[in-house]
C-alpha cells in the first residue's frame, strides 16, 4: 500500500513537525510537497506537475483534499488541519514557478485514437454535447487564472486517472461539478485517446496560463469565478 512506502512514513513523521514549528516559514513548508512535486517533475501518474499552474487551481485542490473532494491518503493527511492561509500561501508558491516543460511521452495508442483524442481536445463532440478542452483550459492548453489548470505536461496516466475518478465520483470539485458532467460524457476509449493524445504534446517553453478567457465557460463551474452555463448539463 502506498502509505507504507518509506517516502509516505517520513512525510507522516516529517510533516506536522514543519507545520508545527514557531519558526515556521515558507521554506520548510514546501519541504513535504517537493519531496514528491519536484521542481523537475518527471512523467509520474501519482504525483503531477504543478508548478506554474493558477494559484487559484492549486488553493482549489488543497481546500478539496482537505475536505474530502479528493481522496489520496498522503494529501489529505498533509493538509486536514492547515488554514486557508497558509494553503494560499503554498499555492501562490508554487505558481510562480516556471520550470522548462517535460517532454512528449510516447505513446502505443493507434492514430485512430491519436485523431480522436485530438478532435476532442481541440473541438470536442458536438453529438455527445462535450466541449473542446481548449474552450476551458486555453487555446494553448497552459491553463487560465486564476482557477483553470493548464493539461500540458501532466502524464498520461495521470490524465487518464483523474478523468476515471471524475467519471467514478471519486474525485469532485466545488459544484457545479463540470468536469464531472464532461467526464461522464467520455465513453472509456474517449478517455484513453485524450490521455494519450495530450501525452504527446509539449508546452511552448514561454507558456504561462492565459489572463482571461472568453465567457461564459460552455458548462458552468463551481471553482471558476464568473463562468455561467451555455450547454445544458
Amino acid at each position: 500500500m502506498l502509505l507504507h512506502s518509506p517516502l509516505a512514513l517520513v512525510l507522516a513523521i516529517a510533516a506536522p513537525t514543519a507545520i508545527s514549528a514557531s519558526h515556521d516559514s515558507l521554506e520548510q513548508r514546501i519541504k513535504a510537497c517537493t519531496s514528491c512535486h519536484a521542481q523537475q517533475e518527471k512523467h509520474d501518474a501519482f504525483f503531477p506537475r504543478i508548478a506554474g499552474k493558477p494559484a487559484g487551481y492549486l488553493y482549489n485542490q488543497l481546500l478539496n483534499f482537505r475536505e474530502g473532494r479528493r481522496q489520496y491518503p498522503m494529501m489529505n493527511y498533509m493538509v486536514e488541519h492547515l488554514p486557508d492561509d497558509y494553503l494560499r500561501e503554498i499555492a501562490e508558491y508554487f505558481a510562480a514557478q516556471h520550470p522548462a516543460p517535460p517532454p512528449a511521452q510516447p505513446s502505443s495508442a493507434g492514430t485512430t485514437a491519436l485523431a480522436r483524442g485530438k478532435q476532442l481536445v481541440l473541438h470536442g463532440d458536438a453529438g455527445k454535447k462535450i466541449p473542446a478542452c481548449i474552450a476551458c483550459h486555453g487555446q494553448q492548453l497552459a491553463g487560465v487564472a486564476p482557477a483553470i489548470p493548464g493539461l500540458l505536461g501532466l502524464p498520461r496516466d495521470y490524465i487518464n486517472a483523474q478523468l476515471g475518478a471524475w467519471k467514478n465520483g471519486i474525485r469532485r470539485a466545488h459544484a457545479p461539478d463540470c468536469m464531472a458532467q464532461v467526464a461522464q460524457r467520455l465513453s472509456d476509449a474517449d478517455v484513453g485517446a485524450v490521455s494519450a493524445w495530450l501525452g504527446t504534446q509539449v508546452a511552448s517553453a514561454d507558456a504561462h496560463p492565459a489572463s482571461s478567457i472568453a465567457l461564459p465557460l460552455p458548462l458552468h463551474c463551481g471553482g471558476v469565478p464568473g463562468s455561467s452555463a451555455q450547454v445544458a448539463p
